[in-house]
């Protein structure tokens, strides 16, 4: 597993920043939450709609878990639009790949409705399904969303991290 809090001086965000993606990738989307919260209250103006796409994509993601369909939408769609603006990767994340995951899930609570949230739930939280699970259009399985990292190389390209 990648060390987050090594990578932190390499990448220039706050040590709690690497927590917090520790925390959503391990599916702590409550703690995620208030660990980005406080640095977002404290950031510049132009990096303030990035901390709070990640949280309030991580919020959504926790209403999920909580079997609130409308909550869940709702920031899960707000989250994703906040991230839009900031191109491919920023910040040390690959956004396109976050922000095509919630939109995943987005898609899957839309597809679904609140009636089904309860098979979405127990995808995100990692139980198998008895019945089919929910695919996506490519066919792939939906699955947790992971934060994936990115290396800045010595010419200021930006390189996915396993």
């Amino acid at each position: 597993m990648t060390d987050f809090l090594h990578l932190a001086p390499s990448i220039d965000q706050p040590a709690e920043f690497w927590l917090g993606v520790k925390q959503f990738n391990q599916g702590d989307y409550y703690a995620c939450h208030d660990t980005l919260e406080s640095i977002w209250m404290d950031a510049k103006v132009s990096e303030q709609a990035f901390y709070q796409g990640i949280l309030q994509i991580a919020v959504g993601l926790y209403h999920l878990g909580n079997l609130n369909w409308q909550g869940a939408a709702i920031l899960l769609g707000e989250g994703s639009h906040r991230l839009d603006a900031y191109g491919d990767f920023h910040g040390g994340i690959n956004i396109t790949d976050l922000v095509n995951q919630a939109i995943n899930w987005l898609t899957a609570l839309q597809e679904t409705g609140p009636d089904q949230i309860q098979q979405l739930a127990a995808v995100l939280s990692g139980i198998p399904l008895e019945s089919e699970t929910y695919k996506l259009e490519n066919g792939e399985n939906l699955i947790p969303p992971i934060i994936h990292l990115v290396q800045i190389t010595g010419s200021g390209e930006a390189q996915p991290q396993p």
